[in-house]
């Protein structure tokens, strides 16, 4: 866990991460019934300052506390450490989870149990796909396999999918 902390911790202070959040959970998020939400590797927050400033209690996860520092000091934001391969997600208690550019397939069970009833789950991740000017992580543990995402969450009701 350390190696991925510092590696991670390494990433957030030298690159340049993004600040807005996704569209797709922008273009979303009004379709959970309730404020609570998940975000899966959050990053820097892009998405968790989204949806506190929209009224969510947002439980901000991530490796990196470098990263979580940015978060620290926002309303409605709960920030932990954690090493997601061996997190538990919380069962029934989530009305949105977000996971965004981050592939854990161990996860996918946790997912689904961590929604509420009729909850929404934004996920939007990388594709091993064969078109130009993609800019994939070349760890093929990484990458969804086509229609991998749609058939680890055919138990859920899905609005909307779509692959690149």
């Amino acid at each position: 866990m350390d190696y991925d902390r510092e590696r991670w911790n390494e990433k957030h202070a030298t690159k340049t991460m993004p600040k807005k959040a996704l569209e797709l959970l922008e273009d979303n998020y009004l379709k959970a019934s309730g404020t609570v939400a998940l975000d899966i590797a959050c990053g820097q927050g892009r998405n968790s300052s989204f949806l506190a400033s929209c009224g969510f209690n947002v439980d901000a996860i991530d490796i990196s506390d470098y990263a979580l520092e940015k978060l620290s000091n926002l309303d409605n934001i709960q920030t932990s450490r954690v090493d997601l391969d061996t997190y538990q997600i919380t069962e029934n208690r989530y009305d949105l989870i977000v996971n965004s550019y981050y592939l854990n397939r161990r996860l996918f069970p946790q997912i689904i149990a961590g929604l509420k009833h009729g909850g929404v789950l934004i996920f939007e991740t990388f594709l091993n796909s064969k078109k130009e000017g993609f800019a994939n992580p070349s760890n093929p543990d990484f990458l969804l396999a086509e229609n991998e995402l749609l058939h680890s969450f055919l138990s859920l009701r899905i609005l909307y999918y779509i692959e690149y």
